[in-house]
């Protein structure tokens, strides 16, 4: 059996606080931050909601598992590594993550990620007629995915630095 990396991977909703919590581990560790929509992003040249837009879900899921593969392959390690909030769902993924290193999903309510992202017109699985309903409904679709996380941190109260040092202590990165 082949070491597993030392990566942390966030996962949860949009919304959650992964890219915030990610680079705030980042700053405290020394390890590298890696926010997976945006390299995608990046080799695309085009925005998310973009490529949702022009090349369809489908594609940007194919594009999420390609980027977890070669970052596996390439044994990126000492990373944190904020992912989509659809990356889990798929079992390809989680598999990916396993090998990449220790997965923290960080958990909201329904409420919160609507409170957070309800003015932000760049979600493009957002973009419909009940945005609250929506994620209530995308939570539920994905929430058995996620919980197959090493760490759950309910970070609905919790300050970013608090969620940030509770996934420092956890995986013992200190």
């Amino acid at each position: 059996m082949c070491k597993q990396l030392s990566n942390i991977i966030l996962t949860g909703y949009m919304g959650c606080g992964k890219t915030t919590v990610g680079k705030l581990i980042a700053s405290l560790t020394g390890y590298a931050f890696a926010d997976t929509d945006e390299m995608i992003e990046k080799q695309e040249g085009m925005s998310v909601s973009g490529i949702f837009a022009k090349e369809g879900e489908a594609a940007f899921r194919e594009m999420e598992t390609a980027l977890l593969a070669r970052m596996a392959d390439e044994k990126t390690d000492r990373c944190v590594i904020s992912t989509g909030g659809g990356m889990p769902v798929r079992e390809e993924n989680r598999c990916l993550f396993k090998r990449l290193g220790t997965v923290a999903y960080l958990r909201v309510k329904p409420e919160t990620v609507y409170e957070r992202v309800k003015d932000d017109g760049t979600r493009p699985l957002l973009q419909c007629e009940n945005p609250l309903e929506r994620i209530r409904e995308m939570i539920g679709i994905r929430e058995s995915a996620y919980e197959t996380a090493e760490f759950i941190i309910d970070a609905d109260k919790l300050t970013p630095k608090e969620a940030a040092e509770i996934i420092i202590r956890g995986a013992n990165l200190r």
